[in-house]
């Protein structure tokens, strides 16, 4: 092969590895997650939310109810890592454009994290 052939062919696969890298970062929700506390007039939105990684609940005392409004589905944890508790709960699937509501006498979600 020749040099300048093989220039191109290395050339090539970097773009290539770069482009890959480039389509999968900065993926967002595309759309609403609405929190609220139990009994609670506050609400939380998180709009457009990466689709890697683990998220917070900023509310004080968690959340009770959500309502996605977005085109993916997510997981929600009583966790603030979104670690999961083995035996008790393994986190509470959501699908998209729908709403959950948890029992009052049950833990908070803390964080939720993307299916993707």
């Amino acid at each position: 092969m020749s040099h300048l052939r093989r220039t191109g062919v290395i050339s090539g696969a970097a773009l290539l590895v770069l482009a890959a890298t480039a389509c999968s970062a900065g993926k967002t929700t595309v759309g609403e997650l609405t929190f609220r506390a139990h009994d609670s007039p506050v609400e939380l939105t998180y709009s457009n939310t990466p689709v890697q990684g683990c998220h917070r609940i900023r509310l004080p005392r968690g959340a009770a109810h959500v309502e996605n409004n977005t085109l993916v589905d997510v997981i929600l944890y009583r966790t603030p890592g979104c670690q999961k508790v083995e035996g008790r709960d393994e986190g509470t699937y959501v699908a998209t454009s729908s709403g959950n509501v948890t029992a009052p006498d049950t833990l908070p979600w803390r964080s939720f994290t993307v299916v993707h």
